[in-house]
């Protein structure tokens, strides 16, 4: 294909990341196609016209299914929320596009399998979900340090993610706190991205036992003199055991004060450990367990060109990528799955799996049993 046409429905924090990604590609990328930027799509006439303009669309529409049934268009970015995910991703398959959706997959287990059906029908059709941190080099080395055996056997995978997004218990009300709209609370929001990437460096989870509560359990409602219920969980927590063997730790929070992005990795192997923390994300730190014991420490590794993808954005090592960055490389790999070449692309059918994990601590936490994603 010498040319991309794609559509994106949503124009929020991740539609305008998607954007970015789109009007990058091409620089950092200068042997793939070219990317045509031709509808975007927002609920509102006036932003939609306002931010096509800006963002380098040839036109807006407030219709997403117009958008979907235009044969200029090739890729469809879906940034809408969560409970739109499923009719926009299944019409946009069946209209023979490639799809490109925003995490958490969707609503419910049942919306997530109805799309994973839906993509498996359609082979020739490349979907991605949008797990850019696992595109981050960093982590793609700690991955590849892991495979050459360089920690020797990883038997303990410790991980957490915690924002604070939700931590004043006075903030109001929103539709993202009632199940029917938003589904899963930390869960869909961070929780999955943990999920992916201990996915990455360990593998399939085989079993977990999980805690998942609601702190807050109700907000003040914007306008009204009275408090709803908040429907999804705040804080989650497992015990996990891979299928390879190894066990791990999972901890999540929305309502942790001062932690902005605190996406956190570590696994210990028997020759070494290696941890990420995502607000450094251009670190990874490493300790090999050889040499002198006296000279033994942890190494501080700075990103650079010699890592996965780095140098398609930056020449220069220690200069660090950001967040945007990572939506470029996601994209690249999702452009590589569209042409049929071999990609790392997060497809809806591994994205089921995360989406079944998930799931997995609210049935764990109810039953207070240990239980097996499927």
């Amino acid at each position: 294909m010498e040319r991309i046409g794609v559509g994106l429905i949503g124009t929020g924090f991740m539609g305008k990341c998607h954007a970015l990604a789109y009007g990058a590609f091409r620089t950092a990328y200068d042997d793939g196609p070219a990317i045509d930027k031709v509808t975007l799509c927002d609920l509102e006439a006036g932003q939609a016209a306002h931010l096509a303009k800006a963002y380098g669309f040839e036109e807006s529409t407030t219709d997403w299914r117009r958008l979907i049934e235009d044969p200029r268009i090739d890729l469809i970015s879906i940034t809408s929320p969560n409970m739109l995910h499923r009719e926009m991703a299944i019409a946009a398959l069946e209209a023979g596009k490639h799809v490109w959706c925003e995490k958490p997959m969707a609503l419910t287990l049942a919306d997530a399998e109805a799309m994973t059906d839906a993509a498996a029908a359609r082979p020739g059709q490349a979907t991605a979900l949008g797990y850019a941190y696992l595109r981050n080099p960093a982590l793609q080395h700690a991955r590849q340090l892991i495979e050459s055996g360089a920690i020797g056997t990883p038997f303990d995978f410790r991980g957490s993610v915690d924002e604070d997004y939700m931590a004043d218990p006075d903030l109001p009300w929103s539709w993202r706190l009632r199940a029917a709209d938003a589904g899963l609370g930390t869960l869909g929001d961070l929780t999955v991205h943990l999920l992916s990437m201990a996915r990455e460096l360990m593998g399939d989870i085989d079993m977990l036992t999980a805690s998942v509560e609601t702190v807050h359990r109700s907000r003040p409602v914007p306008g009204e003199d009275r408090k709803a219920e908040v429907e999804n969980d705040d804080i989650a927590h497992a015990l996990v055991r891979f299928r390879s063997g190894a066990r791990g730790t999972l901890a999540s929070s929305r309502i942790a004060h001062g932690r902005k992005n605190g996406l956190r990795v570590e696994v210990h192997g028997s020759a070494g450990t290696l941890w990420i923390d995502n607000e450094r994300m251009n670190e990874l730190n490493l300790y090999l367990a050889r040499g002198p014991a006296e000279q033994r420490g942890f190494r501080r590794v700075l990103s650079g060109p010699l890592h996965p993808e780095y140098a398609h954005l930056c020449p220069a090592p220690g200069h660090g990528l950001g967040f945007n960055e990572l939506k470029v490389i996601e994209l690249a790999e999702l452009v590589r799955s569209i042409l049929g070449k071999p990609s790392r692309c997060l497809d809806f059918a591994a994205g089921l799996g995360i989406e079944r994990a998930a799931h997995a601590f609210v049935e764990s936490s109810r039953s207070g049993q240990w239980v097996s994603p499927g």
